[in-house]
């Protein structure tokens, strides 16, 4: 059997070879032509799985080692019974790691307590959840929006979502990009929303109207933006106006693609009916170097010092800035990261708690 996989995804190369023959390419070099006689595609978000691909093709199984499938022709795949696999929560804690390392590089910015915001959290799924729990640990106040998780669950734990955005300082979005959500921040948003907030974003950048955005920036107080619409080819001049851009990396930590490509090797050996379990790929190594927390600072910046060190968003920002053009490039040489559940914080001071809360191991 022929196996095409995207080159960027990692881990799986010598798992494979008892599949077929693998054939590695740029995913977004994929096309109708590069398939050939292959059977399987393991694909990121930038191969567009739709008929004008897969038409005439003998592909049968699909897999995306990504939490949203918005680049796959559901409908279309279960019309030609083509087996579709992806990886929800795979990197949910990389995400996390990405917003509370946003959260705390915007507090120290503008010089705000973050246990003095409430935290608008739209979209309560695997990514949800865990920023809900990380923000409770930082001592934010949290709201919660979710209609789907509201409609089976009631709405005892839930804001609606002209509330939140009244009351949230700050708003991060979680939602998954599909027909009823393209757009879905767009001028009656950031109308509600109260003045001064700070918007997030790494769901994806379609759910973003980004014209609204451009309109109604001068009346968020900070962007955090790691998804773009049209993406690799992004806006500039919200590049230009936005705190903190990054080019779609907020997922991308080792821990977070072993789990991903894990669930997919996974998959793959189901549709085969493969007898022989399915090995179990490596955590990443080595170990990172443990955090030292610097003393006599404030519980706030020690947490930033803690998470700066971790993931230095700011580098990659300023390498954005310098070479807009190069989203793509930057994006696929981005240095994977470790999860904050990889480090160790050395040292017995004030946010300790947090820390552990957040997932850092404590010596």
């Amino acid at each position: 059997m022929d196996i095409i996989v995207d080159k960027q995804i990692p881990f799986l190369d010598k798992f494979l070879r008892k599949y077929g023959n693998i054939c590695y390419i740029e995913g977004g070099s994929i096309t109708a032509g590069t398939l050939g006689r292959a059977e399987a595609l393991l694909v990121r978000t930038r191969t567009i799985c739709n008929d004008k691909l897969l038409k005439n093709s003998n592909i049968k199984f699909i897999g995306a080692p990504t939490i949203g499938t918005d680049h796959i022709d559901l409908d279309y795949c279960r019309r030609h019974h083509i087996m579709v696999a992806n990886a929800p929560g795979s990197n949910a804690p990389a995400v996390v790691q990405y917003v509370i390392t946003a959260l705390c590089t915007l507090s120290m910015k503008k010089k705000t307590d973050l246990s003095t915001l409430t935290l608008g959290i739209i979209g309560v799924g695997n990514v949800g959840k865990q920023v809900a729990n990380a923000a409770k640990a930082l001592n934010m106040s949290v709201l919660l929006n979710d209609p789907p998780r509201e409609a089976r669950e009631g709405s005892h734990a839930f804001t609606s979502l002209d509330a939140l955005l009244r009351q949230s300082d700050v708003i991060t979005l979680h939602i998954p990009l599909q027909a009823d959500t393209y757009g879905f921040a767009g001028h009656a948003f950031f109308r509600d929303c109260k003045e001064g907030a700070w918007l997030i974003n790494t769901s994806r950048g379609e759910v973003v109207d980004e014209e609204a955005l451009m309109q109604y920036r001068p009346k968020l107080g900070a962007l955090a933006l790691d998804v773009w619409r049209n993406e690799p080819y992004i806006n500039t001049e919200l590049l230009g106006v936005t705190n903190v851009a990054t080019p779609h990396i907020a997922g991308y930590s080792l821990q977070g693609k072993r789990n991903a490509s894990q669930m997919i090797l996974k998959a793959l050996a189901q549709w085969l009916n493969d007898p022989e379990p399915v090995p179990e790929i490596p955590y990443p190594t080595p170990i990172p170097a443990p955090v030292v927390i610097p003393e006599g600072n404030s519980v706030q910046e020690k947490l930033y010092a803690a998470v700066q060190k971790t993931f230095p968003i700011l580098e990659i920002d300023a390498q954005l800035r310098r070479q807009p053009n190069s989203f793509e490039t930057i994006r696929n040489n981005y240095p994977l990261r470790h999860d904050f559940t990889a480090y160790t914080v050395l040292g017995d001071h004030a946010g300790k708690s947090s820390l552990q809360a957040l997932g850092f191991n404590i010596a």
